[in-house]
């Protein structure tokens, strides 16, 4: 009964404060939720983010060390591939014989295959009674021919002028330039590519072996290349053989390491080191994989039965305290096998980096969220508390000048909208409301309907002389395309002075210096790109002419004063545009060139504003515009070669 008893007046003085007390603990709650689902998110986002990211690291340095292994073993087989090609290709050839007129054929094949096949260093063939012909490329060039005697063999070199010599008539490449010929005990058949070949009647890469000078470690290909009698009986053995020296291996080899911080190492299939892309030079003496990384990695092959797997490996070695990335192949037609490391440290530094800056970025972000959602929860309250009062002035009809509380947050804006729109329906349709209160508010909406407001400007016109008489004279596509890149050069020309181009009338060009935003110096500036458009329309005009096409003469005018600039239009039809005497007269002083003789005038309000920072020539005569009364001071802009 007592609280029936309170005034009206006192009711509505103790609602804010109860309000009040409410709002408070709304906000601390909203405040504390926020907080504790934005830090769980976080934290969950942050690990899951970190354990991913590292995986997916760990994944995408494997897979790039793995596709430059690939890479190099490709290389690598590709080059063993040719080298099998030209001598099984040699092998076929039914008139391959070391002496008499099949020998000279064949040594015209076996140096055209030479020349071929640059990776090979000397191509020959060699039968069971000793003898042996062979065309050379280390250490000369030459086509050397063993006749194999009983007693002692014949060696007869004949020495080329280079096998890698290219064009040319290709029997002046095969001239001989001097001949040599001695005795010596050679003899093919106690060479091991001869006798491997034969034992296993199939083809065989050779372990490595010193080449004919010493100072170059090799690997030959030999293949077995049995003749037989028109009966089909043995009639001799011959075993083609291509020799090559391991610097091509060693340059195939460093490629692994051409991109990154990586090695790689071929080694053969007696554990002898290839080639190697952890050392400048060729490998040129046989050597074990002994000490650093090569060392260790062999090592633990040994000890895990790597070395004896014909299936790729990865394997993780540790050396020295750093942690390395080994990915281990069979090269298969000679069972040689390709080794290749990485440092962890340098294969993941560079990806790991990334990851931490973007878990930084999202924290940053995170912090940078969580903040403004503090925020919001603390000013969420106030505007509906004045949404509320707002409320309470529409249940009271009390109409005028109600606020705005305008929110990001949906629900508010939306009840926001809601009373703002009952405001709205009240007054459209609360007959007893004034007609000038109506149309006051109306006004206050202003921003929906056409409008504008007084801005000093400076006003450019421009236009093509003689346009019309060119537009008869091309064709439609020459005239857009000419047109086309005049717009374009003139639009470059006025943004590079701040100008904002109004609207294309035609041939001719609206531009406005000064609105939609104020501009300082906006005379000098319409003048600098008065005169470059002049210059660079000349440059244009030149490289038409060059294409038969005619020139573009432009016509420029300027007038400076106040307009009236903003959203002109129909309620459904707007632009930005800028109305006013200052408008038409700068059309009409543009017009006045044709009858002057001139490129660019302006008036002497645009004229004042360049203080004799350009060159001008007064107008005597002052002079008359086209449906103005009045004649007005004209100057003339000159160009740099027509200052006085």
């Amino acid at each position: 009964m007592a609280e029936a008893a309170i005034p009206p007046d006192s009711t509505d003085a103790t609602r804010p404060s109860a309000a009040a007390t409410r709002l408070r603990r709304f906000r601390v709650d909203v405040g504390t939720i926020i907080c504790a689902v934005a830090l769980v998110q976080s934290l969950l986002l942050v690990a899951l983010g970190y354990w991913g990211a590292q995986r997916l690291v760990s994944r995408v340095g494997e897979s790039a060390h793995k596709v430059s292994h690939d890479r190099v073993e490709d290389n690598v087989l590709a080059f063993l591939a040719k080298t099998q090609a030209v001598v099984h290709a040699i092998g076929d050839s039914p008139s391959l014989h070391p002496l008499g007129e099949d020998g000279e054929r064949s040594a015209e094949m076996l140096w055209t295959m030479l020349e071929e096949a640059t990776e090979l260093d000397s191509l020959g063939v060699a039968s069971d009674d000793g003898h042996l012909l062979m065309a050379e490329r280390y250490p000369v060039s030459a086509i050397r021919q063993v006749v194999r005697d009983p007693a002692f063999s014949t060696e007869t070199w004949e020495y080329k002028r280079s096998v890698d010599i290219e064009g040319g008539d290709p029997r002046q490449r095969f001239a001989t330039t001097r001949i040599e010929s001695f005795r010596s005990d050679h003899d093919a058949t106690e060479r091991d590519w001869y006798r491997e070949a034969l034992a296993r009647k199939a083809p065989v890469w050779t372990p490595p072996f010193h080449l004919a000078d010493g100072e170059e470690l090799g690997v030959s290909y030999a293949q077995p290349a049995e003749r037989l009698d028109d009966e089909g009986r043995h009639l001799q053995s011959m075993v083609v053989v291509g020799h090559l020296s391991l610097g091509h291996l060693s340059t195939l080899v460093r490629q692994f390491g051409s991109r990154g911080p990586g090695e790689s190492v071929l080694l053969s299939d007696d554990h002898h080191v290839l080639a190697r892309s952890d050392h400048p030079d060729p490998v040129r003496a046989l050597q074990w994989p002994e000490g650093g990384v090569l060392g260790a990695v062999h090592a633990h092959m040994l000890a895990y039965g790597i070395s004896e797997n014909v299936e790729d490996e990865s394997f993780v070695v540790t050396h020295a305290g750093e942690r390395y990335r080994v990915e281990s192949s069979r090269i298969g037609p000679t069972g040689w096998e390709l080794i290749s490391w990485e440092p962890e440290a340098a294969l993941l530094a560079g990806l790991e980096r990334l990851v931490r800056w973007g878990l930084l970025l999202t924290l940053a972000f995170l912090a940078f969220a969580l903040f403004i959602s503090l925020r919001l929860s603390k000013l969420v309250t106030a505007p509906i508390e004045k949404l509320s009062q707002t409320a309470r002035r529409i249940g009271r009809l009390e109409l005028d000048d109600l606020p705005q509380q305008p929110s990001r947050v949906l629900e508010i804006q939306h009840l926001n909208q809601a009373l703002d729109d009952s405001a709205r329906s009240l007054r459209a349709f609360s007959k007893f409301v004034p007609v000038h209160l109506i149309r006051q508010l109306v006004a206050e909406g202003h921003a929906l309907a056409p409008g504008g407001s007084p801005r000093r400007i400076t006003a450019m016109f421009t236009d093509v002389e003689g346009f019309t008489s060119i537009a008869e004279s091309l064709e439609a596509g020459v005239l857009v395309r000419q047109l086309t890149e005049y717009f374009n050069l003139a639009q470059r020309v006025f943004a590079r002075h701040g100008g904002v181009v109004d609207k294309y009338m035609g041939d001719g060009i609206m531009v406005l210096w000064g609105a939609p935003l104020d501009l300082p110096d906006a005379e000098y500036r319409a003048c600098l790109a008065a005169r470059e458009l002049h210059a660079e329309m000349a440059e244009l005009n030149r490289r038409w002419q060059a294409e038969g096409l005619q020139p573009f003469h432009t016509r420029i005018g300027m007038h400076t004063g106040v307009v009236i600039a903003g959203v002109l239009g129909s309620s459904d039809r707007l632009s930005y545009t800028a109305l006013g005497d200052v408008i038409n007269a700068a059309s009409r002083i543009e017009g006045s060139n044709k009858e002057l003789g001139t490129r660019t005038l302006m008036s002497e309000a645009t004229h004042a504003g360049l203080n004799g920072r350009l060159p001008t020539r007064r107008i005597e005569e002052q002079v008359a515009l086209r449906g103005r009364q009045t004649r007005m001071v004209l100057y003339e802009l000159l160009e740099e070669n027509e200052a006085p």
